[in-house]
């Protein structure tokens, strides 16, 4: 039988959030911007009952969430929303990480083209950056900061919280990608110091192609950011175009499931983590953890199998597993990871390196053990 091990690319859906999906599918099929019908109104009423559903699991205000079609567009409103206020002003300076997802680094690239001034930082073999190495970069022109919460090839969880707190007394603003940490992390994110932060349902067991963006107030005043998208004017006039009201609805179930269920399930994630840790150390096979396994998430384990390529591995095992070599927004580029290539590995461990990422549901150890046997024969 074939395990499941990509929960870091797309989890499975609830199927509580299925359920509540469906209904309202059938029942709440107006437009929740059409103010001259009921059902226009009970649409509208679903939209806002799912918003105060992510509020409450991010620990902020109702009218700080903006509803987006997932954390690539959430990341981009933050960043490119950004442009004109840093062209006005003349604060053209953003720093980032190297280990960004693709959908921070894709638009900073862009607006490195434009003439803005965008610094990298590297987190060296451990995979975590070190706070002081961003905080020291801050200069008078500094727009923005994008660090994001944790790391989806690697699972190491980086140093949000003392960045945000310093930035906080700044003009600088900060953005956290935290896709990978919602609905997880809950007591950690609830207690971030952050300007914007983006998040997504098809990683916590909602629907893809919704999610949203966290636009907080910076000394009592809203944020300069501009809208991307025009047409309409929605979402407190940040984003246009009509609410998928379903999927909202969904991704409001699945954070009040998240909610009530994290803790039993980081329970759950060690327990499985340590159920892999164990069967690849009595193995045999020859293997480097990739990552700092101090701050590493409990769902989440990066492994070079040295010898194996890891694209031979994939095709040769998805019998037993699905299995990943990087981030699902560029896994048709057989290029080597970006993340671990920023840390400073050996060719040998990026070329043999995979990603295991899984849920709360106990493994099938037999599976992986599979896997396994494919390596070993291998190297």
């Amino acid at each position: 039988m074939s395990i499941y091990l990509d929960y870091n690319a797309s989890t499975p859906i609830d199927e509580r959030v299925l359920e509540v999906m469906i209904h309202s599918y059938r029942e709440f099929y107006g437009n929740a911007d059409s103010r001259t019908h009921n059902h226009g109104t009970t649409a509208r009423q679903a939209v806002e009952n799912a918003r105060e559903e992510v509020a409450a699991l991010l620990g902020v205000r109702k009218n700080e969430v903006i509803f987006t079609s997932g954390a690539t567009e959430s990341n981009n409103m933050a960043i490119l929303g950004f442009a004109e206020y840093g062209m006005e002003s003349d604060r053209r300076h953003i720093i980032t990480t190297a280990i960004e997802h693709k959908a921070v680094l894709d638009p900073l690239k862009h607006l490195k083209s434009k003439g803005f001034d965008v610094e990298y930082v590297r987190p060296g073999e451990s995979g975590r950056i070190d706070a002081e190495d961003v905080l020291k970069r801050v200069r008078q022109d500094t727009l923005l900061v994008s660090v994001l919460h944790v790391n989806n090839e690697t699972g190491i969880i980086q140093p949000i919280e003392e960045i945000g707190k310093t930035l906080a007394d700044t003009n600088t603003f900060f953005h956290t990608d935290a896709v990978q940490s919602c609905g997880k992390l809950v007591d950690e994110v609830r207690a971030l110091t952050y300007d914007f932060l983006s998040l997504t349902a098809h990683k916590m067991h909602g629907s893809q192609g919704i999610g949203a963006l966290v636009v907080r107030r910076k000394k009592n005043k809203k944020p300069p950011i501009r809208p991307i998208i025009f047409g309409g004017g929605h979402e407190g006039g940040l984003r246009a175009g009509t609410l998928p009201v379903a999927l909202i609805d969904g991704f409001g179930k699945a954070c009040e499931i998240a909610s009530h269920e994290y803790k039993s399930n980081q329970e759950s994630y060690a327990t499985n983590k340590a159920m892999i840790l164990k069967a690849l150390k009595s193995s045999g096979v020859n293997y480097i953890i990739n990552g700092e396994q101090a701050h590493c998430m409990n769902n989440t384990l990066n492994v070079s199998f040295l010898g194996v390529d890891s694209e031979a591995l994939m095709i040769a095992t998805n019998q037993y597993c699905s299995i990943s070599n990087g981030s699902a927004c560029t896994s048709r580029d057989y290029s080597y990871s970006h993340v671990l290539m920023a840390m400073g590995l050996s060719e040998e461990r990026l070329e043999s390196a995979i990603r295991l990422s899984w849920g709360a549901d106990a493994l099938d150890m037999q599976a992986f053990e599979n896997l396994l046997s494919v390596v070993k024969s291998q190297q």
